[in-house]
């Protein structure tokens, strides 16, 4: 099962906004696709929340972009920020990557958004959102979500 960023922020609104501050932090964090031979890529990626959907857009015929193309499973991390502190926690998205190939939805993702011309624009089917974060200074602790799931939290010393 799998739903867009709109849903997941119905279904959980304090781990989205969480999700959209940590992401909303740093321009560029790290995405992770498979290549032809099934091994994991890692890249750098900016993404944009907008109209209820988690976008990634990409240069055209970028590695990323063919790999989503083929396989389109995904994981995203945010970027942690410089440092130890990682204020907000750690937050990691997975889901699938669906091409956009209309040209009116395209257009209005690139009068928002401004980016260079021609682009790859995939929207979200998240799979996941886990936040892992320290409270206390004494706990580690891991939200999980997961669609038709209730969130979990798992709380370890």
């Amino acid at each position: 099962m799998t739903v867009n960023w709109a849903a997941f922020t119905e279904a959980e609104p304090d781990l989205a906004r969480t999700a959209e501050e940590r992401f909303g932090a740093f321009t560029h964090h790290v995405l992770a696709t498979l290549r032809k031979d099934g091994s994991p890529r890692t890249t750098g990626l900016e993404v944009r929340f907008l109209n209820g959907e988690l976008w990634l857009g990409m240069m055209p015929d970028s590695l990323k972009a063919l790999d989503l193309r083929r396989d389109p499973r995904f994981a995203l991390q945010a970027n942690p920020g410089e440092g130890q502190s990682m204020g907000g926690g750690d937050v990691r998205i997975a889901g699938r990557a669906i091409e956009v190939e209309d040209p009116k939805q395209k257009a209005a993702y690139g009068e928002e958004v401004e980016p260079p011309e021609p682009f790859h624009l995939f929207r979200t089917e998240l799979t996941e959102v886990v936040r892992t974060y320290v409270e206390d200074d004494k706990y580690l602790v891991v939200q999980i979500w997961q669609p038709g799931v209730p969130l979990r939290t798992i709380k370890r010393t």
